[in-house]
């Protein structure tokens, strides 16, 4: 019966609390990229870049919208891994493939973002301390947070919560003196800052193709909102948490990316060389003092919380991974206090050769890591859609009073997204800079359906009797 079948697993701890749950679900869409990422975007398509975000911060919150709905409705670790086998249960071959794909792209993505945040945050840092070695501050960064994802749940919890807070309440001040700065507000202000938005070239300086563009580079910074819905499985009342956590993200991320971008095109020209530091810019173009320090802190701060956060989702995913077989069973094994400390310590032994070779092959297998993950996400988002298309329809045939959450306008606004993100994967083949990560993208994805070739195989008998058997569980073995 669905909703049976995925409650939270009783080996996690229910450490989570609704405020941690909160500020993970907000803190998970203001990246690293919002605060420097943007303006690459705005630098290509102009103050349109606004339309860019707008356009993918709606496929993002309709896609939040569906694991809400099915998060709610079927809550339990490992989430939307369990939902895309699920999705399948007619056609167990298929299912099993979509399971697969959609856990191991989602650990790969996540176990990246840790070596490439471990990385940028030791540039952030030597801002301060530039005479100390890049490699020793990325090593004490992931020690560290990998230390306060071992301790408890709730370690992770807390981090993330303050974490978080900042990154909120930084954008929330932006929001508040930009906002009364552009309107003109400001004692001795000579009237209102919106001049940029149609000078130099006029709004959409460049036509409309960059503002597409624009929208395929920003689809990696919103994502990681999702994590709150593999956060559900640890908390006491899982779909009171997803249902709260999930509206809060849909009613504000469009105000702080499109609203603070909207500042930032109004105070700082979208083709000055300051743009490549928006928010630095925008400071300096208000005269606020020691704007460079202010956003630095800022910034190592979102790139913290991502390492923190990757860490987790990673960790949670393999540890979902393990339930089924997709993963070797040793790395279920919880700690007294319900962590997965092995799935955990493959993540960031992942993390730390990822770090190596940003070191050692930075132009080769880094480069690689880097232009494949952006495109993975985009795959595990659509994998999302179609498992809520499939799943909402079997929920209200059997279930319907599992539905307390409901996407909008069922089934067209799920279609509109899943044409929308198969549009973006389209789209990348025709921009010159996005045929690289999309072609490493499908790459990742070959590589993958190999693996899950050669554990079909290994499962099927061809390898000898027994050379599986200490990987799987012990329900997996008698079938």
């Amino acid at each position: 019966m669905i909703g049976n079948q995925h409650a939270p697993s009783p080996e996690l701890s229910h450490g989570l609390k609704q405020r941690h749950m909160t500020m993970i679900a907000l803190g998970g869409v203001i990246g690293a990229g919002l605060f420097v990422g943007s303006g690459v975007v705005i630098k290509s398509a102009g103050p349109a870049a606004i339309l860019s975000f707008l356009i993918t911060g709606l496929l993002v919150v309709l896609v939040m919208r569906m694991l809400g709905e099915l998060a709610c409705a079927m809550p339990g670790g490992g989430s939307f891994y369990e939902y895309a086998r699920e999705a399948w249960r007619d056609r167990p071959a298929i299912g099993q493939l979509a399971g697969f794909l959609t856990g191991w792209m989602y650990w790969y993505f996540w176990v990246i973002v840790v070596a490439i945040e471990a990385v940028a945050g030791a540039d952030l840092v030597r801002y301060w301390l530039p005479d100390v070695p890049s490699w020793s501050i990325s090593l004490v960064l992931l020690v560290l947070l990998t230390l306060t994802n071992l301790i408890s749940v709730k370690s992770f919890g807390e981090f993330e919560f303050w974490f978080a807070s900042i990154k909120v309440a930084a954008i929330v001040v932006f929001l508040f003196v930009a906002g009364v700065y552009v309107l003109g507000l400001t004692p001795g202000s000579q009237g209102m800052h919106v001049a940029n938005l149609t000078v130099n070239g006029g709004f959409m300086p460049n036509g409309f193709v960059p503002v597409l563009t624009g929208a395929v580079a920003a689809t990696g910074f919103y994502f990681g909102a999702e994590i709150v819905t593999i956060a559900a499985a640890e908390t006491a009342e899982p779909q009171k948490a997803v249902a709260k956590a999930t509206n809060s993200v849909i009613t504000r991320v469009m105000v702080f990316y499109v609203g603070s971008l909207l500042l930032v095109a109004c105070l700082v020209p979208w083709n000055d060389g300051g743009i490549a530091t928006p928010y630095v810019s925008a400071l300096n173009a208000m005269g606020i003092p020691a704007a460079a320090q202010i956003m630095n802190a800022i910034v190592l701060t979102a790139v913290l919380s991502a390492l923190n956060s990757g860490l987790y989702a990673s960790s949670r995913m393999l540890f979902a991974l393990t339930r089924r077989g997709d993963a070797p069973q040793a790395l279920a094994k919880v700690s007294r206090k319900g962590v997965p400390v092995r799935a955990t310590l493959v993540a960031t032994l992942f993390g730390y050769g990822a770090v190596v070779m940003s070191y050692v092959s930075p132009d080769q297998v880094f480069a690689f890591l880097v232009n494949s993950y952006g495109t993975v996400a985009i795959f595990v988002y659509i994998l999302i859609a179609i498992s809520q298309l499939r799943l909402r329809y079997r929920l209200e045939r059997e279930a319907p009073h599992l539905l307390k959450v409901r996407m909008w306008c069922f089934p067209f606004l799920t279609w509109l997204a899943i044409f929308g993100m198969l549009s973006i994967v389209v789209a990348m083949a025709f921009i010159p800079e996005q045929r690289t990560p999309l072609a490493l993208g499908i790459a990742s994805l070959c590589i993958l359906l190999l693996a899950y070739g050669v554990r079909q195989t290994m499962r099927k008998g061809v390898i000898p009797d027994g050379f599986f058997d200490e990987f799987v569980q012990p329900e997996l073995r008698k079938n």
